[in-house]
């Protein structure tokens, strides 16, 4: 692809988006994937796999910030965090910002990915590789979720969308290990797509995740690159008081961690839990279809 050129995402079929490309910095076209990323003047460096954009400079904040900030300040008192995928690093550098955690552990399947977007995408990590709390298991999730004899506070499944390697993230052996290594009052959470246009990811997960948790629901965020409405993460635990915290508590929570965010805020996370109608009715119907 030289420069100039038009990158179109190929996401959805019928519509989509595209992204001018001012420089390509890395392309690998393979039987198995096409990666590539490039700088765009409206949205900074854009990476995208398999014609599906994965994370931009310019908006990346909103997501790391929503699946970080949330759990942790709803939990109050997590000291071990694992985060699943997450090789961007975007994830590990706010989660980072946390000084009260002990440990963070990372499991990403691929080292390379962890090389490659600390050289193309140094923004995102800033330097959280470096965390001495941090430490890196290169493994499957699922594997490493059933496997594990250690426990955590809070899980955070920063995956791609359920197709090709990121499929094995939204099954119910995924869902079952996330729980058997959590905590008491321990807090999952994990992207699930945009849901007007991927209303089955969320039914399903809702489904799946109840299974093994007694509180299980969604928050929201808008996030411009993931287009076509509100990008839900899925939320389960077993305490539903953590789910309703009070804009109050959480602000106490949020001035004692320091923490000086672009999107995130106490009100903003409240807020968040609030979902879509035709979601809910999605949610709530016997075939789990509107």
């Amino acid at each position: 692809m030289a420069q100039n050129e038009i990158w179109y995402e190929t996401l959805h079929a019928g519509f989509g988006q595209y992204f001018t490309v001012d420089k390509v910095l890395y392309r690998e076209k393979t039987g198995h994937q096409d990666l590539i990323i490039f700088e765009n003047a409206a949205f900074g460096r854009v990476m995208a796999l398999d014609g599906v954009v994965q994370t931009t400079e310019r908006d990346e904040f909103i997501y790391h910030e929503m699946l970080t900030h949330v759990p942790l300040l709803a939990h109050g008192n997590a000291k071990k965090v694992l985060i699943i995928g997450g090789g961007d690093g975007g994830m590990l550098r706010e989660v980072s910002r946390h000084a009260g955690l002990e440990q963070i552990t990372m499991v990403e399947i691929d080292a390379g990915v962890v090389e490659f977007c600390r050289q193309y995408l140094p923004n995102h990590s800033a330097g959280a590789y470096d965390d001495p709390r941090f430490r890196l298991v290169i493994d499957d999730g699922v594997n490493f979720v059933t496997q594990t004899s250690e426990k955590f506070d809070v899980i955070i499944s920063d995956c791609t969308d359920p197709v090709g390697p990121g499929e094995s993230l939204f099954t119910s052996e995924f869902y079952q290990g996330c729980k058997r290594c959590l905590n008491e009052n321990g807090i999952f959470v994990a992207q699930n797509g945009v849901s007007f246009l991927q209303q089955d990811e969320a039914v399903t997960s809702h489904r799946k995740l109840g299974h093994y948790f007694s509180d299980v629901s969604f928050y929201q965020a808008a996030i411009p690159t993931y287009y076509g409405g509100i990008m839900t993460f899925a939320w389960a635990s077993d305490n539903p008081a953590q789910r309703q915290l009070d804009t109050a508590t959480l602000q106490a929570r949020f001035a004692s961690a320091g923490l000086n965010c672009r999107y995130y805020n106490p009100a903003i996370h409240t807020g968040s839990f609030a979902l879509p109608q035709y979601l809910l009715n999605a949610l709530s119907a016997p075939t789990g279809h509107l």
